[in-house]
């Protein structure tokens, strides 16, 4: 399960895929003691002809998650999701080259990727999306933390969000998002994360259920987050049939409800928000987002729907 990394001061520094923060101790955002003792994930710099280097361990880390997330998404991925996998065409034995990635990229939307350490500042993360350049952490994560990552890997930029940037209405998300944060306030961008997490990172898309589909890099990156957000009971089935609700549960979106909606970092995430169709996402881009996030600041958040993190 992929996750935002490492913001233990409120802004100083983001996971490399995404820009959730901790305002406070509204959204639990920092790393638990346990995880703070693990060794730290390290990128790889490429060498003089731009080639990274990985490990063998490295490389059948790869081969086993993309093994896996082959067996999972075929009916849970969305449809857009499955084309742009099959153009970017991965190889299944080795982590590719990031020039690789940027081929089929910038044949379809004209983005590419960019090779950046674990963490980055806002500044970059933000000038990097509005620039059409999707920064890609060069690590991949240990065996023993297959199903559960808080740092975004390359597994997670590359098979999580790179299908998708084949998609107009996805790329233009991500770039406008990236202008936006350029321009916008410390307060603000705290506020911004939550629309990011909620779509970027674990949006479904689907008005019906039985159509529902996953298009968030967070959920499609994480094997065992794969299953459980499409779970064939959500909560709002649960509740009318009067079933245990230990199931996620599925909202429609709505702008300014995602921008009030605290989240952990740290665990299988207990809501979704829901678009009609990935296009939804240029009907996003084309609102008055930083009015709704003003809007949101003078409102404040819901009250979590997650248990209160322990230290």
């Amino acid at each position: 399960m992929e996750r935002l990394s490492q913001i233990d001061s409120l802004n100083t520094a983001i996971g490399t895929n995404s820009v959730a923060t901790n305002k406070q101790s509204d959204d639990a955002s920092s790393h638990s003691n346990a995880t703070n003792k693990k060794q730290p994930y390290i990128s790889h710099q490429p060498d003089s002809n731009g080639h990274i280097h990985y490990s063998d361990d490295e490389h059948a880390m790869w081969q086993a998650l993309l093994a896996r997330q082959a067996e999972q998404t075929p009916n849970r991925a969305c449809t857009a999701y499955l084309g742009g996998l099959t153009k970017l065409n991965l190889p299944t034995a080795h982590i590719p080259q990031l020039h690789d990635i940027d081929e089929v990229l910038q044949a379809t939307t004209g983005w590419q990727t960019a090779a950046v350490p674990a963490l980055i500042s806002f500044g970059k993360f933000f000038k990097l999306l509005a620039n059409k350049s999707f920064p890609v952490a060069t690590f991949i994560r240990r065996f023993e933390d297959m199903d559960y990552i808080e740092e975004p890997d390359i597994f997670h930029e590359i098979v999580g969000h790179c299908p998708l940037l084949t998609h107009p209405a996805f790329a233009a998300f991500n770039e406008t998002y990236g202008k936006l944060g350029l321009s916008a306030t410390k307060e603000e961008r705290w506020f911004l994360a939550r629309l990011y997490w909620f779509t970027i990172e674990f949006g479904l898309v689907g008005n019906r259920i039985e159509n529902r589909r996953i298009y968030g890099g967070g959920i499609l990156s994480s094997p065992s987050e794969t299953v459980y957000a499409l779970d064939r009971m959500p909560q709002e089935l649960s509740v009318a049939q009067n079933k245990p609700q230990s199931q996620p549960e599925h909202r429609a979106f709505d702008l300014l409800d995602v921008l009030r909606t605290p989240y952990r970092i740290d665990q299988i995430q207990p809501i979704y928000y829901v678009i009609d169709e990935l296009d939804t996402l240029f009907d996003i881009v084309n609102s008055d987002i930083m009015g709704a996030v003003k809007k949101a600041m003078s409102l404040g958040l819901f009250e979590p729907t997650y248990p209160e993190k322990t230290r």
